[in-house]
C-alpha cells in the first residue's frame, strides 16, 4: 500500500517532477511526523480495514466543495504547523478512488443487461462532474501548495499531449452476404437506394459497401497525424479475433476472409495500428484473451500491445489480469457507454490498480473520453448534433488545459453517408477544432 500511496502523490504532481518532490509531501495523521514534510495530507480511514470495500465507504452526497472542487474524502481545510502546510482534503483517497474506480468493485449489484456499470450511476455523474477530470484538478491545487511553501514547481504546458483517433471493428460491411443483401432488397422496395447498394455491394466489391468508410476515417486520421506529428497522434483499429458464437459477438469476424485480409493490408497501408478487440465472450471467460491475441497477431501478420474490450466491457479484476497475461500494456476501454466524459476521473493514463490487493500493476488505461453512439443514442445522452459539438468541445478543452490525452472511438458503421446520423460531419468538425490545438 505504501507503494500505491507513493504512485498517487507523484500522478497528482506530474510525471515531469521528480520523485524527490514527491517525496516532500506525507500522508499521515501523525501530528508528530508534520515537521519532516512540506505538505502532510490526513487520512481520511477510508482505508481503514473495517471501511475499506464496504458501502460505508463510498462518498456521501452532497460532496463538500474545497477551492471549487468536489472533495470525496476528508474535510475543505488548510493550515499551517509551524513549517508545514497540513491538508484536511484527503487527496490519496479521493484520486484513488477515481482512478482505480473502486465504487464499481463495491456496488457489484449495479449493472446494466451486459454486466457494465452505468456511468449514470457513477459518482462523477450523479456529483456532476463526469465532464471533468476532477484528479487533475486536484493536482493543480496540490502544486499551488507546494510554491506557496516555498518548493518551486512549474505547471504543465496547455497543451493535449497525445491524441488517440480509434475505431472498432465491430462490423465490416453492411451487404458482403447473402442474408444482408436480401434484406436490403427486401428494404429497398420502400427505399430503392438501399437496394441498390446492397446490390452494388454485394456485386462490386468492399469498397462499394456503405459501412466501408475506412478510407474516409484513415484520411482524416492523417490529417491529424500530419499536423501534430506521429508522437502526439495515433490512430488505431481495433479487430475482434475471437471464435465466440454468443449472439453479443454477431456478426462473427472471418480473418481469413478476403474482406478481412483486404482491410488489414490497407489498414497498414495507411500507418494505423492494430489493436485486439477481445469478444463480448471473453469478458465473461476471460481466460479466452490469451488465444484471442494469438489469433489476431497470426492472421493480421502483426504484434500489439493494445486493446480494448466488445461493448466496452470490463469486469474486474480477473479481465484484467488476463490481459497483463497476454502480454497487452494498454487498454482503451475505460470509458462508460452511455455517457461521455472522464471514467476514471483523469485525462492522463493511469497504472491499473488492483482493488483486491491496492497494487499497481503494469497495465496502463487510457481513458475514453468521447464515443460516437454515446453522444447520440436515445437511451444514453441523446444529444442533437449541436450540442454534441459544443459538449466535446468541451471535453476537448479541458484535456488540453491539463496535458492530458484525448481518446476518441469513432465506428465505421455510424459515418455512412446518410441524414439518418451526423457522426460523419461531426467527426470532421471535431478533427477541424482539433487541428487548431
Amino acid at each position: 500500500m505504501i507503494e500505491t500511496i507513493k504512485y498517487i502523490i507523484q500522478f497528482l504532481l506530474g510525471e515531469n517532477i521528480s520523485p524527490e518532490i514527491g517525496e516532500m509531501i506525507g500522508y499521515t495523521s501523525n501530528q508528530a511526523d508534520f515537521h519532516k514534510y512540506k505538505i502532510a495530507i490526513v487520512p481520511s480511514g477510508f482505508f481503514n480495514d473495517e471501511i475499506y470495500g464496504t458501502l460505508n465507504s463510498l462518498p456521501k452526497l452532497p460532496l463538500k466543495i474545497w477551492e471549487e472542487s468536489p472533495l470525496l474524502f476528508g474535510e475543505p481545510q488548510v493550515e499551517k504547523v509551524n513549517n508545514t502546510i497540513v491538508v484536511y482534503a484527503d487527496l490519496v483517497a479521493s484520486t484513488y478512488f477515481l482512478i482505480s474506480r473502486y465504487e464499481e468493485m463495491v456496488r457489484k449489484d449495479t449493472r446494466d443487461e451486459h454486466k457494465r456499470f452505468p456511468g449514470k450511476e457513477s459518482l462523477p455523474y450523479r456529483a456532476g462532474f463526469i465532464d471533468r477530470p476532477l484528479v487533475d484538478e486536484y493536482g493543480k491545487i496540490l502544486r499551488l501548495l507546494m510554491r506557496e511553501n516555498g518548493i518551486k514547481i512549474p505547471e504543465p504546458e496547455k497543451k493535449i499531449k497525445k491524441i488517440y483517433l480509434t475505431h472498432d471493428l465491430d462490423q465490416i460491411a453492411h451487404f458482403r452476404n447473402i442474408r444482408s443483401v436480401i434484406g436490403g432488397l427486401i428494404r429497398g422496395l420502400k427505399r430503392p437506394k438501399e437496394g441498390n447498394n446492397a446490390l452494388k455491394s454485394f456485386f462490386g466489391g468492399l469498397r462499394f459497401d456503405p459501412w466501408y468508410t475506412f478510407p474516409f476515417l484513415y484520411n482524416i486520421d492523417n490529417e491529424v497525424v500530419k499536423h501534430v506529428g506521429s508522437v502526439r497522434c495515433e490512430p488505431i483499429l481495433f479487430i475482434r479475433a475471437g471464435l465466440s458464437r454468443r449472439k453479443e459477438d454477431r456478426p462473427f469476424s472471418n480473418l481469413i476472409h478476403p474482406d478481412y485480409q483486404h482491410l488489414i493490408k490497407y489498414t497498414k497501408r495507411k500507418g494505423v495500428k492494430i489493436g485486439l478487440h477481445t469478444s463480448y465472450a471473453a469478458g465473461v471467460h476471460p481466460d479466452l484473451v490469451v488465444e484471442e491475441k494469438k489469433r489476431l497477431e497470426h492472421f493480421a501478420k502483426t504484434t500489439t500491445t493494445y486493446n480494448r474490450n466488445h461493448f466496452l466491457n470490463t469486469r474486474e479484476p480477473f479481465d484484467m489480469i488476463s490481459l497483463i497475461n497476454a502480454g497487452i500494456k494498454d487498454d482503451f476501454t475505460l470509458g462508460y457507454a452511455d455517457m461521455a466524459g472522464f471514467r476514471l476521473g483523469t485525462c492522463r493514463p493511469v497504472q491499473w490498480i488492483n482493488l483486491l490487493t491496492k497494487e499497481v500493476t503494469s497495465l496502463t488505461l487510457h481513458s475514453l473520453a468521447i464515443m460516437d453512439v454515446s453522444l447520440s443514442d436515445k437511451k444514453y445522452m441523446f444529444m442533437n448534433a449541436h450540442d454534441a459539438y459544443q459538449y466535446c468541445e468541451q471535453l476537448i478543452n479541458r484535456v488540453e488545459s491539463y496535458n492530458g490525452e484525448l481518446v476518441l472511438l469513432w465506428h465505421n458503421t455510424w459515418v455512412e453517408k446518410t441524414p439518418q446520423s451526423y457522426h460523419r460531419q461531426l467527426y470532421k468538425d471535431i478533427i477541424k477544432y482539433l487541428l487548431t490545438k
